[in-house]
């Protein structure tokens, strides 16, 4: 954990990361997870650099009016303590929030949504619970479902709005396990599959992206769970 938060990066408009709005976005160091596939890897490692908070909100201000919404990502944005109190200052600006988070602290991810600081959050469902572990680094005896389905609830259950996303490589899914994911948030307001795409900064390079047809076929199959599940970026 960590107390103070870092910011790493920040891309000043974006029109894709927060559905509906105008925003920029946010990007924290570190995560809890080392999925083989993250596009962010960059950011995990001890040579990254950081934005004076001061340069950060300099910004905010200057933007308000313009923007409508600030997207805070990673890495794992709940890894830090005081992320509440930043984000309740971007909140004093009359910003929307919209938070990304792999899930893995329902608690954290539960105080932010009780007092009212984050208006969207996304999660990634990573896989399967089965193969969990394997897709986010983790060896399967130090893995613990339990915090991904406590945050699954607490976000169909109490956030204001919200969606579900799940990155598919060729080698990390089959038909099994992309209908087990979805299993776990039957039901859900929104689901996107996306298929991954190979980038310099991703820390595997033997996974490869499927091909449309079978991003299709498990859109067939997550529908039984999520009806109106989507194939982002297609």
């Amino acid at each position: 954990m960590e107390r103070y938060i870092k910011i790493s990066g920040i891309q000043k408009l974006t029109l894709l990361d927060y559905p509906e709005h105008t925003a920029c976005t946010l990007f924290v160091p570190g995560c809890n997870f080392k999925c083989p596939f993250c596009h962010n890897s960059e950011l995990l490692g001890g040579d990254v650099e950081f934005y004076d908070e001061a340069e950060i909100f300099a910004f905010l201000r200057k933007r308000a009016g313009v923007l409508e919404g600030v997207c805070v990502t990673g890495g794992e944005p709940t890894l830090y303590t005081d992320l509440g109190r930043f984000l309740g200052k971007i909140k004093e600006l009359g910003y929307s929030v919209k938070l990304d988070t792999n899930g893995y602290l329902p608690d954290r991810l539960s105080e932010l949504l009780s007092v009212g600081l984050v208006d969207y959050v996304a999660m990634d469902i990573k896989n399967s619970p089965e193969r969990y572990p394997e897709t986010v680094g983790i060896a399967p005896e130090r893995f613990d479902i339990t915090p991904i389905e406590r945050s699954i609830d607490i976000i169909m259950n109490r956030a204001k709005d919200y969606e579900f996303r799940t990155t598919v490589a060729t080698e990390l899914f089959d038909e099994k396990s992309i209908e087990q994911a979805a299993r776990m948030i039957m039901g859900a307001k929104k689901y996107f599959l996306q298929k991954f795409v190979m980038r310099d900064t991703v820390p595997s390079k033997t996974l490869t992206s499927p091909q449309s047809i079978v991003m299709s076929r498990y859109l067939e199959i997550v529908r039984q769970y999520v009806p109106n599940a989507q194939i982002r970026g297609e």
